[in-house]
């Protein structure tokens, strides 16, 4: 079929889509390819704010952004979860639509998929767990014989952190029924993941409409925006966030299957059982930088002084898996996003205490997707840059 030229006076002008603009971008690179040595030489000028109003306006509206985040976190937790598991699952869901499947059978497979997969796991470490759960109460004599050295230094942190709560809190104390206790150490360290498991149907209902929603809201950006810059760079910026935060949870879910098998092998191997269960407990604190593996360390020490007589032995499945944690986290991983993007490891850290204290370990495994979309954003807007650069490892 053939289509007749077209002057400007015959048609009007047609507006700006999303593959006219991947088009008109993929031109400019080429022409601008000849120019990247003289452009090396000089490094470009970050600009950065002078006017104190664009400053403090700024600051007000990240902390109402933050604020917002944390009154209405019921809402937004299952959000930030659900636009993850899209980016997660968007390269699939792509494959699916390349193979003629429809968009909303293959949303519709993709969820069924994933929570089949997690409530399959659940069921085959259910036995397990339930078993190790009856052994600690005649376990935890053992425990307390085998860390006897720990018993004076523990005794002297209780007291301290006794007479720091009794620090101005008489008079609640004596208000206070006899029988009423502070909150325990696993309640504090769960608080945050409450409004995460009310809102699981929430995740599940965004997750499902932003599968099928495609690139909706991108196209009706474009099409507000009004300057062809504008809208060449929001098109930029969204596909630069899905190839790379894709990337990223695609190779970290891998990486955490790796650890995940070679944490099931190490507990067969040193005599430690039910790989199945220590498999996937090393597969899911992975997902926490820094607190998920510490964590898993002491939760693989305890197990095996639990399991194992001769004490160098029973310290092997907490170093093994420290030894796995350290190639994986230290090695492997680094050198696979190297290319995509690195982040300052001091705000990584800040990021994910952050993100903790608000929203729990649901906002520890965010904090780092969240970190990575900002420094990509920031990046491509130009007043932003600097800030792009600052986050920038």
């Amino acid at each position: 079929m053939t289509i007749a030229p077209a002057t400007e006076n015959s048609r009007p002008r047609p507006r700006a889509s999303v593959e006219t603009l991947n088009m008109s971008h993929r031109h400019q690179e080429t022409e601008v390819v000849s120019g990247k040595d003289s452009a090396k030489e000089e490094p470009e000028e970050m600009p950065l704010p002078s006017d104190p109003k664009v400053i403090f306006l700024g600051g007000l509206f990240a902390l109402a952004l933050l604020a917002t985040a944390w009154l209405a976190g019921e809402i937004v937790l299952p959000l930030a979860f659900a636009v993850t598991l899209k980016l997660l699952l968007q390269p699939i869901l792509r494959l699916m639509e390349r193979l003629r499947v429809p968009r909303m059978l293959a949303a519709l497979l993709l969820i069924l998929a994933l929570f089949g997969t997690i409530v399959g796991l659940g069921a085959a470490i259910s036995g397990p767990a339930g078993t190790w759960a009856a052994k600690l109460p005649e376990g935890i004599p053992r425990l307390q014989e085998r860390l006897s050295f720990l018993r004076g230094p523990i005794k002297t942190l209780q007291h301290f952190l006794q007479q720091v709560e009794n620090i101005g809190a008489t008079g609640a104390r004596q208000a206070a029924p006899a029988s009423a206790g502070g909150p325990t150490l696993l309640a504090t360290l769960f608080a945050g993941t409450r409004s995460f498991a009310s809102g699981l149907f929430t995740t599940v209902l965004f997750l499902y409409f932003l599968l099928i929603s495609g690139d909706i809201f991108l196209r009706r950006l474009v099409e507000i925006l009004p300057r062809f810059s504008s809208k060449r760079q929001a098109v930029d910026i969204s596909q630069q966030i899905e190839s790379d935060i894709s990337a990223y949870l695609v190779t970290i879910t891998i990486m955490n299957a790796a650890v995940g098998i070679a944490t099931a092998l190490v507990m067969w191997l040193t005599g430690v059982g039910d790989p199945i269960l220590w498999g996937t407990v090393a597969f899911l604190l992975n997902y926490a930088p820094i607190l998920g593996p510490a964590l898993g360390v002491v939760i693989f020490l305890l197990v095996g002084l639990l399991t194992i007589d001769t004490l160098w032995q029973a310290l092997l499945p907490a170093g093994l898996y420290l030894g796995i944690h350290l190639v994986e986290g230290e090695t492997v991983t680094p050198m696979l996003l190297a290319r995509r993007f690195t982040l300052n490891p001091v705000l990584v850290i800040l990021s994910l205490v952050f993100w903790f204290w608000m929203w729990g370990i649901p906002g520890a495994i965010l904090s780092v997707p969240m970190l990575a979309i900002t420094k990509i954003i920031c990046d491509r807007v130009r007043p932003l840059t600097a800030l792009g650069h600052f986050l920038e490892g």
